[in-house]
């Protein structure tokens, strides 16, 4: 049915759209944490700004984000009567308007994170063993680097070559593979300031760089 990728897509957007971290910032700390450190809404900026146990409820929540609407998907799909390869599109494209509703949302000014958990959380619904298989070369880089944003931009395209191999293999639909291309296009996209001051040796470490922004960095 061809309603059923554009429904799927449309409530993976709904969900994104929840700011988990800038709920937690203004529990927390009574702020919007947009007007902090990095300026995102994520759970990095949300470590820098509020501590690390709200960071990891953020990080918690925005996983079951990223996940929610590809199982949102599957049901979907099951509903609209679609094939095995039909569904998996189905539940890909609610997915991956997950992550764009996490950085474009809706209910916040179109002023969100850079998607790392929520696109985590739609990769670890499509494959569960390919994802955790990715933990301990994020654990390792974050643990020598202490720098959060390296291991952000660095996970999303070695996922996507994991997900784009097995697709190759026939282990994974080809819709997988689309997903993590797209959803880790995003996130380096959206990581180009801290690619920058990567580059530049400027790039906060874990725990940094939570300072209020200048007017015209939080207005921007």
């Amino acid at each position: 049915m061809w309603w059923a990728i554009p429904v799927s897509a449309v409530i993976g957007y709904l969900i994104g759209s929840i700011q988990f971290g800038l709920i937690v910032g203004r529990i927390t700390r009574g702020v919007d944490i947009r007007d902090y450190g990095s300026g995102a809404t994520g759970a990095t900026n949300v470590i820098r700004t509020s501590g690390a146990k709200a960071g990891v409820l953020v990080i918690a929540l925005d996983i079951a984000k990223g996940a929610a609407p590809f199982y949102a998907g599957v049901l979907i799909g099951h509903a609209a009567g679609l094939d095995y390869n039909e569904l998996a599109w189905c539940a890909a494209a609610g997915a991956f308007m997950a992550v764009c509703g996490h950085v474009w949302p809706l209910y916040a000014g179109f002023r969100g994170g850079k998607a790392v958990a929520s696109g985590y959380g739609g990769a670890l619904a499509m494959n569960w063993m390919a994802s955790l298989a990715m933990l301990p070369v994020a654990l390792v880089i974050v643990a020598t680097t202490r720098i959060m944003s390296l291991m952000s931009i660095m996970m999303g395209p070695l996922l996507a070559l994991f997900f784009i191999i097995l697709a190759f293999m026939g282990i994974m639909p080809a819709a997988y593979a689309v997903y993590a291309v797209g959803s880790s296009a995003i996130i380096v996209f959206r990581h180009r300031a801290n690619i920058g001051r990567l580059l530049a040796g400027t790039e906060p470490r874990i725990g940094k760089g939570g300072e209020k922004r200048a007017p015209d960095a939080a207005a921007g």
